[in-house]
């Protein structure tokens, strides 16, 4: 993948004199939670700007929690900041009210970072919506994690790069996704995705996906991991859902991790393998509601 980073054209010193300054959207949320009476409840809430956070009632754990980003997408200059930290022995499951959308840059970049935290016993699904990447869009988003030495964790991001049912499709652009997963101190999982400015040309190539313009990726981290590697294999592999893809486990001291890999061709034929997934992987806890939606 290519490093460079999308140029729109700046304008002259007169016209920039003339614009007014486009209003940026900032947004921070972060939630706490915690065990208390046998169930995980929460603790503290903050949310600043366009960061909201609800939580659903649900009859007993994982704690439900579900991210709005109430300016309906991000563009360049926008900064969308989300924090979840779940305590010993708690349970939390993340997910977004509806995907979230990056539009055309006219200058700068989008960027959104997510930090998760989690104590020892304790288990977070993040579980995001897609994030739908339209033409010259620019985006970072960075995926900080901190989990304890008994913690287990399920992160999952996927993308768009287009709409083919609208007619939309993401040509030029810049995309950067940086994931760094730590367990008692030690670096456990590391990754860095980049495209563009050529996405379109770039992900044709066999060595990117092949043309696929829907693609999402799934870590597992937990002892039982390995026993669901076979399951995840024959949902990914299912030649009657189409797309490509993979699935790999690695032991890592007393724990594991179970990497999948989803592409497709579009956002519909990447959920009919997504969904199954999410399910299998997540365990009594399945797919968020408003998935099913």
């Amino acid at each position: 993948m290519t490093d460079d980073t999308l140029a729109p054209q700046p304008a002259s010193p007169s016209d920039a004199a003339a614009l007014p300054v486009a209003q940026r959207v900032a947004g921070l949320g972060r939630l706490f939670c915690g065990k208390s009476r046998g169930r995980t409840r929460l603790r503290r809430l903050y949310q600043d700007g366009s960061a909201k956070i609800r939580l659903p009632a649900v009859q007993g754990d994982p704690l439900e929690a579900v991210l709005i980003n109430t300016a309906g997408g991000l563009t360049g200059g926008d900064r969308l900041g989300w924090t979840v930290e779940v305590d010993a022995d708690a349970s939390a499951s993340v997910t977004t009210q509806a995907c979230e959308k990056v539009y055309r840059a006219a200058a700068d970049r989008a960027e959104t970072s997510v930090g998760l935290r989690v104590g020892p016993g304790g288990r977070i699904a993040w579980l995001p919506q897609e994030t739908i990447v339209f033409d010259n869009a620019a985006f970072a988003r960075t995926l900080d994690v901190e989990l304890a030495q008994d913690a287990e964790a399920l992160v999952l991001e996927a993308t768009l790069f287009g709409r083919l049912a609208m007619g939309e499709r993401t040509v030029n652009g810049s995309f950067h996704d940086r994931w760094r997963i730590r367990q008692n101190g030690v670096l456990f999982h590391a990754e860095d995705f980049r495209v563009g400015p050529q996405i379109a040309a770039t992900l044709q190539r066999p060595a990117a996906t092949g043309g696929a313009l829907a693609v999402a990726t799934l870590l597992l981290i937990s002892p039982q991991a390995e026993s669901l590697l076979e399951p995840a294999r024959a949902i990914i592999g299912d030649p009657t859902m189409g797309g490509s893809g993979g699935a790999s486990f690695w032991s890592v001291g007393r724990s594991g991790k179970l990497l999948a890999r989803l592409c497709a061709g579009d956002g519909y034929q990447l959920r009919k393998r997504l969904v199954p997934l999410v399910e299998l992987l997540n365990g009594r806890a399945g797919l968020p509601k408003l998935w099913s939606l």
